[in-house]
C-alpha cells in the first residue's frame, strides 16, 4: 500500500536561554547572544538596534528594579528565533511591578525627569510588548 500522505512544511525555531547573575557586568553575556542571532538570522541595522536598545533597557530594569543587584537572584532570558521573527523573553525573580500606571513621560511634568521612559520607549521599538500579571516577565517580539 503506497504512502499518499504529504509530508508537512514544518516551520522549525531554534531556542536560546541565558541564566544571568544580577550584577551589571551580564549585560555583556547579553549582548553577545543579541549579536550572535543577529548575525544568525541577517537582523537588519534597525531590527538590531531596536533590541539591542530594548534588551539593555529591560535586563538592566531586571538586576537593578526587579532583583536588587542581588547576585544569588538570577535573570533568565529565553529566545525563540526563526527566519520571520525573534521572541525574547525576559524573567527576573524579583515581585513584578505596576506596569499599567506608569507615568506618561511625555507630559509637561514629566519631560525633565531622568527616568521613567523605558516602558514606552520598549512599547515603542518592539513590535510587541507583553508583561505577565506580576509584572516581573516581559516578552518581547521583533519582526525579522
Amino acid at each position: 500500500m503506497p504512502n499518499n500522505m504529504q509530508q508537512a512544511d514544518i516551520q522549525t525555531s531554534d531556542l536560546y536561554t541565558l541564566q544571568l547573575p544580577s550584577k551589571l557586568e551580564s549585560i555583556t553575556e547579553l549582548e553577545n547572544l543579541i549579536e550572535a542571532i543577529a548575525d544568525k538570522y541577517q537582523v537588519g541595522e534597525d531590527v538590531f538596534g531596536n533590541m539591542m536598545t530594548c534588551l539593555n533597557e529591560v535586563v538592566n530594569n531586571a538586576i537593578v528594579h526587579g532583583n536588587k543587584l542581588d547576585p544569588n537572584k538570577m535573570v533568565i532570558v529565553n529566545v525563540e528565533a526563526d527566519h520571520h521573527r525573534i521572541v525574547w523573553t525576559v524573567t527576573d525573580e524579583g515581585p513584578g511591578f505596576d506596569y499599567v500606571h506608569l507615568a506618561d513621560p511625555t507630559s509637561e511634568e514629566n519631560l525633565e525627569k531622568l527616568s521613567g521612559r523605558g516602558v514606552f520607549i520598549i512599547k515603542m521599538l518592539a513590535d510587541q510588548c507583553v508583561f505577565n500579571a506580576a509584572g516581573n516577565e516581559v516578552e518581547l517580539l521583533f519582526k525579522i
